[in-house]
């Protein structure tokens, strides 16, 4: 069975070292409850939960999946039990607001969470995952009726939530919904229609599931213009706001799934579905990005567990597994051949997972002070400039770190060779279940559409330039800098090329739209090397002005993966940068017909 070890040194050389959490948490309204103390207290505690709990049932529960009989889902043995311990701990609470039960504590905290419980079982985690942003959405947008009603279990975990989005004929053009909300008497709906791929959609964990559905009023407008939002529970509160009566939707059916095998993935059926509207009528898409983007960055970060529990069992077996000598030589003249660790491609291999992983946590740390003072801040100039930040960096933190984390995991499967494709090791469960990130919550594709065509190109790029002047002024004022030069000076060559592949683009978007779409994923991708290059260039600072200390070899590792990162990762922009002014030209020339020139389809 894979092993597990919250990186709980690392998660602090970030935190502290890098961003100075406990001034960020000082900062914040009430942010004294989130003390040095308190915030170690729950890392570690979380860390024990993810090890001792969850990793023990990810395997099992890939192998046994979910069943479904009568309607009623039965998750994997153990997936109840634990799931009952994680209330218990109060974990659900932890960054909700008191009023509706929660800890109100910030919701970095919950993400560093989330990493661990991510390594350590993503298709557990998916339960309990939504429910966050279920809650959100209720106290952005609901009626004071409905918070009272659904936030307090929610925020206890008591009840889970949903989003039921698309539907099999629609994928991610939702203004293609084909879901009815009729009224009916004392304010309600009846929902009727068939949603698909609904993660936790049915299962025996909670005693409520709460499902935020979009439908079309019957006058509604055309495309996503006609789109609503409902809430739509699986059991109708009675006056006590207990469970009472079973409502109109159920579970036809659970997807048979490449990965995430634990995680009931359903088809939810509403057959006149008692439900109530979110919002304002016809604004259903709105109301639903706060959960959308909660969940995006959610994804980011199980790409990032995914990432560190690969590296971590990876390294394991190459530092054990015996294969050949040494090029230079015996490394271990004692043992009949020399571990694999020696080897330059399998160092290539680990240092890839290793430079992800750091570098991804930095990511999602940086992102988190954004959402912290987002969600905590008083209103003005720096919560503005953290919401910027935010809606800049969250396509990237989900498309980026899924990417880089399905490459990660099959580097896992590439060093234990052919012992990576047996499932006994995990490594090959880890890939499949890395897959389904680069897909749910938005593709790629869309990630990076949003990313270059709403947040940099329809902003006339500002939001990019409030990043890229803070990258400017690091590279400005340690630009004489010596020990930092092989970072800095490359740094700042790329964020300057970043703002001129964004106007080139933008120039040629003027004349043919298709271009925005031709650049797009390059072009996320490219800023996703760029951001890490950043975030790494000032984790090289913080190292070097350590490197006389107690931990020294700890700050030494953290410079040679800064420059492993520069020198074998950070390259890889140039192949993007090059794709990105090469134009829609070869990608729009065929016609649909001339792609299956040869053959009959």
């Amino acid at each position: 069975m894979p092993s597990y070890q919250a990186p709980l040194r690392d998660m602090r050389f970030v935190m502290d070292e890098m961003f100075d959490y406990p001034a960020h948490y000082a900062s914040l309204p009430n942010g004294e409850d989130a003390s040095p103390d308190v915030v170690s207290a729950i890392l570690e505690e979380g860390a024990r939960f993810a090890r001792d709990v969850l990793l023990p049932i990810n395997q099992s529960g890939d192998a046994e999946g979910c069943l479904l009989e009568g309607g009623e889902v039965k998750a994997p043995k153990g997936f109840k039990e634990a799931y009952q311990q994680y209330v218990e701990g109060g974990w659900p609470s932890l960054a909700a607001d008191p009023e509706q039960g929660g800890q109100g504590l910030p919701p970095s905290l919950a993400m560093m969470l989330s990493e661990m419980i991510c390594a350590t079982n993503l298709a557990w985690g998916m339960y309990p995952g939504l429910s966050h942003g279920a809650a959100d959405a209720l106290r952005h947008h609901g009626t004071d009726e409905q918070k009272a009603t659904y936030l307090t279990k929610l925020v206890e975990g008591v009840w889970t939530g949903t989003m039921c989005l698309t539907e099999p004929h629609c994928g991610t053009d939702l203004g293609l919904i084909k879901t009815r909300a009729v009224p009916v008497a004392d304010n309600a709906y009846a929902i009727t229609g068939t949603k698909i791929f609904i993660s936790a959609g049915e299962h025996n964990l909670a005693e409520n599931i709460v499902h935020l559905v979009l439908a079309k009023l019957p006058d509604a407008p055309e495309g996503s213009k006609g789109i609503s939002l409902f809430v739509v529970p699986k059991f109708l509160p009675n006056a006590e706001g207990n469970p009472g009566e079973r409502n109109g939707v159920t579970c036809g059916s659970l997807e048979h799934k490449m990965g995430i095998h634990g995680n009931a993935t359903c088809v939810m059926n509403f057959d006149g579905a008692t439900g109530y509207l979110v919002g304002p009528p016809n604004k259903g898409l709105a109301c639903m990005f706060t959960m959308m983007n909660a969940a995006r960055l959610g994804v980011g970060i199980q790409g990032l567990g995914l990432i560190e529990a690969s590296f971590q069992n990876s390294l394991s077996y190459a530092r054990d597994r015996l294969q050949m000598r040494g090029l230079s030589g015996k490394q271990a003249p004692e043992k009949p051949a020399d571990p694999i660790i020696v080897h330059p491609d399998v160092r290539r291999m680990l240092l890839t997972q290793k430079a992800f992983a750091e570098g991804g946590r930095m990511l999602v740390l940086y992102t988190a002070q954004m959402l912290d003072v987002v969600e905590h801040g008083e209103p003005g100039e720096d919560r503005d400039h953290a919401e910027t930040l935010l809606g800049l960096l969250t396509p990237i933190v989900k498309a980026f770190l899924t990417e880089v984390g399905f490459e990660s995991t099959n580097e896992g499967v590439q060093i234990y060779g052919g012992h990576g494709f047996i499932k006994e090791w995990g490594m090959e469960q880890l890939v499949r279940d890395a897959r389904i990130t680069r897909l749910y919550e938005g593709t790629t594709g869309i990630q990076a559409l949003d990313l270059l065509g709403r947040k940099v190109l329809m902003s006339q790029g500002e939001s990019l330039k409030v990043f890229t002047k803070e990258i400017h002024k690091f590279c400005k004022a340690e630009a004489d800098n010596a020990d930092l030069k092989e970072f800095v000076e490359p740094l700042s060559k790329l964020n300057a090329e970043w703002g001129e592949l964004t106007m080139g683009v933008g120039m040629k978007a003027m004349q043919d739209r298709e271009e925005v779409g031709a650049a797009s994923v390059d072009y996320l991708m490219y800023s996703g090397y760029v951001t890490l290059a950043y975030l790494f260039a000032r984790a090289a600072k913080q190292a070097s002005l350590s490197l006389t200390g107690e931990e020294k070899s700890f700050y030494a590792a953290k410079l040679n993966t800064a420059r492993f990162y520069y020198q074998r990762l950070l390259p890889r922009t140039k192949a993007h940068a090059q794709m990105i002014q090469s134009g829609a030209g070869s990608l729009m020339a065929m016609s649909s017909e001339d792609f299956g020139l040869g053959f009959e389809i």
